[in-house]
């Protein structure tokens, strides 16, 4: 592999405009066909199979209101009543309004007025758009106070963003200035990653044509297309810039960088995309749907550095290194700590392992479920109106549930079931059933006493469904399913719970097979599987300790704890584990170098760390600076990425690859590159360190480590 990549790197520096004209047109017709032919992108959280998808499929078969979208809008006065006929006769000439329904809180200040439209995929954001213009004009013709919020808010609100991103790209060039000390150098990566991510973004709605993508996937997927598309440009650059110190020309610069760094990147991204693909085990569409956009993006990301950017690199030739040209010299800062951690294995060892697990312990109080608007700030209507709503009817009439039943053999228990949901002591109220004879379908909405993302809340839908519904329905041919916003988002989280372990275990064998495949033994990725767990686990528990516990949370403008939104531990696990990898494969790829060089196991690792530790210390700055940026939107679920991504990246890059990688491969020696002969005749050769002539050798052309 490493010589078909030298080959491409040197064609492409050679004849730059050929690669740069490829991906112009590349960009041109992907941007084009998106406009012209793209499909919307999903809304949907639902997952087959789950007992409230099955209440939303009764209720679409019976068209009822509930089954649909519904908004809110509350109104607070003195006589609130008095108010109500102007607001809900202007709400319910509103297009695509399916009609509405009111209610006056008891003390007569809150009136509720639920806004119902039909199924999601029949709506989009222009609905939310003259919903909120014609609150407005509410307001301007009236002196009460009226809110809004509800399911539509949560469809097609977009959270306020381009600040934290923005900050985060800032941050990122002023690493890459520092490390490079060069704008020429600084900006390729910056301009590649940007590139890659405009024709990233602009596919996911030619994607669609294949699988239904999530409305929030391009975002999640902006968020590691930059980071990794930054990464990969830096290793390259690095590698290319120390080519060009050693005297080669730029071509041949280019080719070796390719060869050697470029191979790196092509397993990382590798790495990436298989952690993430792992999130089709899952067995939820949407999050498969996600999945494969985040995995297209990093894809992208990897085919422009190892063909746009050595095109680039061709075309900018010396200029990659200012005015200064300083001559290669290893980094002897970094060859001190390698040094210091080998002598020093097991402490470092253990010190760093107390310290890693000591992070994931609080990963045992995870609780997942889903924030609801009492979460978002106080500057948001959502928030304004969950507030009112709460202080008026209670605070489970922010979420209902709502329960479809298949009354078409036996249409008699619903009143029984109605009455015995009432009596649940974790239910508050029960409306009047609505009963379609045609459909077969009955429709009760239960208010619950707890709010929405209350464990006690998840705990009544549990009881609604093991122990009211069977006993009103034994002995019936009626069926009933719990359903609603609320139900769903509890199921969600169950779900996860059932196939994270196979999730999981898909993604490390995965991983432990590629690396095996790369690095040809046994301990080296069964480490590298060990310490990324690690990792993880770090993240994890970080996420609880924050925003469960609310450690520092006002820091990061969370105001009030929130439980870890149920689908993020799938997302995290597969993103970080697959980003933990490029820092693994790129210092793990120099290792290797030095060994079959001159087969020194400590002396390699110690020239590893020289070698790649200043470049993996701005890779992961970047990394974390893209990241937090993240953390600076008003989104709950956009903020628990950001932050679990940006301490994971941070702890593997410190503590995991820079003490305790050194550490283990100093105390395992040369049983690190252990393989049984039967496995090496069966793995294929991949040919992946480029090998260096005896000329070239004597020539000096080679880094050599002090």
């Amino acid at each position: 592999m490493s010589n078909l990549l030298y080959r491409l790197g040197r064609s492409a520096a050679t004849r730059p405009w050929i690669a740069i004209g490829a991906w112009v047109v590349l960009a041109v017709v992907v941007v084009t066909s998106s406009v012209a032919f793209g499909r919307d992108l999903e809304e949907s959280f639902e997952a087959p199979g789950l007992d409230s998808h099955q209440a939303a499929e009764l209720l679409a078969k019976a068209q009822a209101d509930e089954g649909g979208v519904t908004a809110h809008v509350v109104l607070e006065a003195e006589d609130a009543a008095a108010q109500l006929p102007p607001v809900e006769a202007s709400l319910e000439a509103l297009p695509r309004v399916v009609g509405t329904s009111s209610d006056v809180s008891p003390e007569g200040t809150v009136a509720l007025v639920r806004v119902q439209y039909p199924a999601i995929e029949h709506l989009d954001a222009s609905d939310l758009e003259n919903l909120k213009d014609a609150v407005a004009d509410l307001r301007d013709d009236s002196s009460v106070t009226l809110e809004t919020g509800g399911d539509l808010f949560f469809a097609f609100e977009e959270a306020p963003t381009g600040l934290g991103e923005v900050a985060g790209i800032v941050v990122a060039m002023v690493v890459l200035l520092i490390a490079f000390g060069s704008f020429v150098a600084m900006g390729l990566p910056i301009g590649m990653a940007l590139f890659g991510l405009v024709i990233g973004a602009t596919s996911m709605k030619l994607v669609t044509y294949l699988v239904d993508i999530p409305a929030w996937a391009p975002q999640l997927a902006a968020m590691v297309g930059l980071g990794v598309g930054i990464d990969y440009a830096l290793f390259m650059v690095t590698r290319h810039r120390e080519n060009l110190a050693l005297g080669m020309p730029v071509a041949e610069a280019v080719g070796r960088a390719l060869a050697t760094a470029g191979q790196a990147v092509i397993f990382a991204g590798g790495t990436v995309v298989v952690a993430i693909l792992g999130l089709l085990f899952a067995g939820i569409p949407f999050v498969t749907g996600g999945g494969i956009a985040i995995s297209a993006m990093v894809l992208v990301m990897v085919l422009a550095s190892i063909t746009l950017l050595p095109a680039l690199l061709g075309l900018v030739g010396h200029r990659i290194n200012g005015r200064r040209r300083r001559p290669h010299q290893p980094s002897t800062g970094w060859y001190r700590w390698g040094a210091h951690v080998t002598r020093n294995a097991t402490a470092y060892l253990v010190g760093g392992a107390v310290l890693m697990v000591s992070l994931a312990t609080p990963v045992l109080a995870l609780n997942l479920g889903f924030p609801d608007d009492g979460t978002k700030p106080e500057s948001r209507t959502e928030r304004r109106a969950y507030d009112l709503i709460a202080d008026g009817f209670g605070p489970g009439a922010n979420g209902p549930l709502v329960i479809a039943v298949d009354t078409s053999r036996d249409v008699s228990v619903v009143a029984p079931l109605a009455a015995a949901m009432a009596a649940d002591p974790g239910i508050a109220s029960v409306g009047e059933p609505i009963i379609d004879p045609t459909a077969g379908v009955a429709t009760l909405v239960a208010q619950p006493t707890t709010s929405p993302q209350d464990e006690a809340t998840q705990e009544t839908v549990a009881r609604l469904r093991s122990e009211v519904i069977p006993t009103v329905l034994d002995g019936t041919e009626a069926t009933a399913h719990v359903g609603g916003q609320t139900a769903t988002f509890a199921d969600l989280g169950e779900r996860v719970q059932e196939r994270m372990p196979r999730f999981v275990a898909a993604v490390l064998v995965l991983s432990f097979l590629l690396l095996t495949l790369l690095f040809r033994s046994v301990l080296v990725p069964l480490k590298a599987v060990l310490l990324n767990l690690l990792s993880v686990g770090a993240a994890y528990g970080v996420l609880v300790m924050v925003f469960q516990w609310g450690w520092a949370a006002s820091l990061i403008g969370v105001e009030s704890t929130v439980p870890i939104v149920s689908f993020i531990p799938l997302f995290m696990f597969a993103i970080l584990f697959g980003l933990s990898m490029d820092y693994e494969v790129f210092l793990l790829s120099r290792v290797r170098e030095e060994y079959r060089r001159h087969g020194d196991n400590t002396r390699a690792v110690i020239a590893g760390i020289a070698g790649t530790g200043r470049t993996i210390t701005a890779a992961a700055l970047i990394m974390v600076a893209v990241f937090s940026g993240f953390v600076l939107g008003s989104d709950p679920v956009v903020k628990m990425m950001g932050v679990g991504l940006a301490t994971a990246i941070f702890l593997d890059a410190t503590v995991v690859r820079l003490v305790l990688v050194p550490a283990t491969m100093k105390l395992l020696g040369d049983a690190n590159w252990w393989l049984p002969g039967w496995l090496d005749r069966l793995l294929p050769e991949l040919d992946h360190t480029w090998e260096e002539t005896p000329a070239e050798e004597a020539a000096g052309l080679q880094p050599r480590v002090p």
